[in-house]
């Protein structure tokens, strides 16, 4: 394999490359003008081209699957893992210490709590002491933090529509913070590539339910994340849904608001506007998941009902990109001073 230091494009590998994530990042990265995928590694493919099994990328990467090497995998200067959660964990220590930067989907470093973390993924953490140094990679929050790090965990896709539809309010303190409520709704593709009954076409199709209501794992990251924004502790009720797509997430977010008079509109759009991936649309908008389909976008709608003293906020993405991929190189872009749509220009696909 080359050194690193023998290109000017960002040497990139990715650790799990067959789940729906990993597919996503190829199909990403394959276009991306300062990238070159490197090394893609899966256990079980061990040898297989890459577009034999995924054809959609027959013309645009040349690369087969290899077994996750330390070695080979230290030579990036990014490492993704699109892996389960616990994997990244056990490699990523020895990665940082060859100055690997590394970028993790998975939830291994999203929460900094030690002892919540071993409650919600119920093992112990390999690497507990990085916990604090990873930077939560959400754009428009920690922008300046993802520049310098080398750590970074990916937000969960949840979170994402959630805390992007919650920020603007509690920055600006117009809601009781201790009475949110998100009621959102995903497509299958956010329960992974693997075989499950539950995902199969005849069992979620023409059908909806809610799952996890007693306690999803996404909650307690969500809960921090509207902590830091908030200037008091954000007392939170998290209820998904599964429904019969394959893309999307759509959430709508209610609060209590303080001051009914505030203008809402004007608030998102204020604190949105230099931002490239969130688009607040006008006021009475109700924004489709079609919409951000194969896009990194995120799109955004305020309401207030005839009661007016609650706020609808409507935020809808892909799961797959905006909520894990897409996010995961916009990531990459800030981390490593490049232009931070490069590779994510795609406009969502209709119908």
């Amino acid at each position: 394999m080359v050194s690193r230091k023998m290109s000017k494009k960002v040497k990139v590998g990715i650790v799990g490359g067959t789940g729906y994530t990993g597919v996503e990042l190829l199909r990403l990265l394959a276009h991306h003008p300062e990238a070159e995928i490197v090394a893609i590694t899966s256990r079980s493919e061990d040898g297989k081209s890459v577009t034999e099994l995924f054809p959609n990328l027959r013309g645009h990467l040349d690369l087969a699957f290899s077994q996750p090497d330390l070695k080979t995998l230290s030579l990036c200067d990014v490492v993704y893992f699109a892996t389960p959660n616990g994997t990244a964990m056990k490699m990523v220590p020895e990665l940082l210490a060859a100055g690997t930067r590394v970028i993790d989907l998975a939830a291994d470093f999203r929460l900094q709590d030690e002892k919540e973390w071993q409650q919600w993924y119920g093992m112990e953490h390999a690497c507990p002491d990085l916990l604090k140094e990873a930077v939560y990679g959400l754009p428009e929050i920690n922008r300046e933090q993802i520049k310098q790090a080398k750590l970074i965990a990916n937000p969960g896709c949840y979170p994402t529509a959630v805390q992007l539809g919650f920020l603007p309010l509690l920055e600006a303190n117009v809601i009781e913070p201790d009475q949110l409520i998100a009621d959102t709704k995903s497509g299958v593709s956010g329960a992974g590539r693997g075989a499950n009954v539950a995902t199969l076409l005849a069992e979620a199709s023409e059908s909806m339910k809610a799952y996890n209501v007693a306690g999803h794992r996404h909650w307690p990251e969500i809960r921090q994340g509207l902590n830091g924004m908030a200037t008091a502790d954000v007392g939170l009720t998290f209820v998904p849904h599964l429904t019969p797509m394959i893309r999307g997430i759509h959430a709508t977010l209610y609060a209590p608001l303080k001051d009914e008079n505030a203008d809402l509109q004007q608030l998102f759009e204020q604190r949105y506007q230099s931002e490239p991936f969130v688009d607040v649309m006008p006021a009475g908008s109700h924004p489709e998941t079609r919409s951000v389909k194969g896009a990194n976008h995120c799109r955004i709608a305020v309401h207030v009902p005839p009661s007016g003293n609650t706020v609808v906020v409507l935020s809808v993405i892909d799961n797959l990109v905006k909520g894990a991929a897409g996010q995961a190189v916009q990531n990459m872009n800030i981390m490593f001073n490049l232009n931070e749509a490069a590779g994510l220009e795609a406009i969502g696909l209709v119908p």
